[in-house]
């Protein structure tokens, strides 16, 4: 009896001893689980979390083509922007109602399918070249990385690559505008006033590069722009020939005026480079050539299209005013440098030629 009550104590021993160390073996299972809890915690709040991915597109400048149709000199524009590989630029034309550029109507393609869908017919000299720029404007603020934004005609050739030309843009917060006060008798129509004071009228090139600030000015304008689609307008008879009583009609160009009214109207000239970056030759009313007469710029045909032409655009390094004894020294981040980075107007051979002899280098 003794014996079997000694057996039973030990096989009793035995179970809690087995079970202790199962209790002992859960513990330290719970303790290391709850540890590793614990280190997993302080180790996601303790360590700086990953910034999110962001991707930053570099400012662009939008390049504003008005044309007729199709674009003759597609093909040099397409040299100048395959020397891009970063995406920098952005392209929009405007043609007219109805005109779509695909694989018949342009062999680049950097414009297939760029032409702006709202457009209208422009009809020169009057207000609804203004307009046309205002759709190219309104379409090209939709692209929120278009810092700039570049007004060129279907004649115009670049004269540097691209590389050149966005850094010669880029330097500068300012926008390009060819602006100075027009004291020619005429221009100013007297009705205008008061919402167009004299005082703001100001004349240039249509070829201008905006800011993004100044080209939201332009497509918010609703003051400058409606007076001038009811008192600016040309009144000339004929392409070729000149105004005989012009100053008396109040001959007023619009795409001339516009713009530099505009800016001048908000205050806003000193936030300018008062020139323009497209060359453009004038009156030559001594030329025997009629077509090289009158109002309209001279257009180098094949004839003119040589390295010497070239190089003499590039050399220009000043601009003079008459009407206000102002010179225009062109400077690019603050050293002296050419006025000009694209030049009109060009023929299909010219362009042609100038590459084939390699007067403008793209690459």
């Amino acid at each position: 009896m003794k014996r079997r009550n000694i057996l039973q104590q030990q096989r009793s021993g035995r179970w809690r001893i087995k079970a202790l160390v199962v209790v002992l073996l859960l513990t330290s299972c719970f303790l290391l689980i709850l540890n590793h809890y614990h280190f997993s915690r302080i180790f996601t709040f303790g360590a700086p979390e990953a910034p999110p991915l962001v991707v930053v597109q570099k400012p662009k400048i939008a390049f504003l083509f008005i044309a007729r149709n199709r674009l003759p000199l597609d093909f040099v524009w397409d040299a100048f922007f395959q020397g891009e590989k970063e995406g920098k630029f952005s392209i929009f034309v405007h043609s007219r109602p109805g005109f779509l550029l695909n694989e018949v109507t342009t062999r680049s393609a950097y414009f297939s399918g760029r032409q702006v869908n709202n457009s209208i017919q422009v009809e020169w000299g009057e207000a609804s070249m203004i307009e046309a720029e205002r759709i190219l404007l309104r379409n090209a603020l939709k692209d929120s990385s278009n810092h700039r934004f570049l007004f060129l005609s279907d004649s115009c050739i670049p004269l540097y690559n691209f590389s050149y030309t966005y850094h010669y843009i880029m330097s500068t917060s300012t926008s390009f505008i060819d602006s100075f006060a027009d004291t020619k008798q005429g221009r100013y129509n007297p009705k205008m006033n008061p919402v167009i004071p004299v005082s703001d009228w100001r004349k240039g090139s249509q070829w201008v590069v905006l800011t993004r600030k100044h080209a939201e000015v332009m497509v918010n304008d609703d003051t400058v722009f409606p007076e001038f689609e009811r008192h600016c307008r040309v009144r000339l008879l004929s392409q070729h020939r000149e105004p005989t009583d012009g100053s008396k009609e109040h001959n007023c160009i619009p795409d001339e005026h516009y713009v530099q009214t505009l800016i001048a109207h908000k205050g806003l000239e000193g936030e300018i480079t008062r020139r323009t970056l497209t060359h453009t030759l004038w009156d030559l009313s001594s030329s025997k050539d009629r077509e090289r007469r009158g109002w309209h710029p001279v257009t180098y045909k094949l004839s003119d299209a040589t390295p010497t032409l070239i190089q003499t655009i590039k050399g220009i390094d000043n601009v003079y005013y008459e009407t206000e004894y102002r010179r225009e020294w062109c400077r690019s981040n603050g050293r002296p440098s050419t006025c000009f980075l694209f030049a009109r107007k060009f023929t299909r051979a010219a362009v042609m030629r100038l590459l084939n002899t390699s007067a403008i280098v793209l690459n």
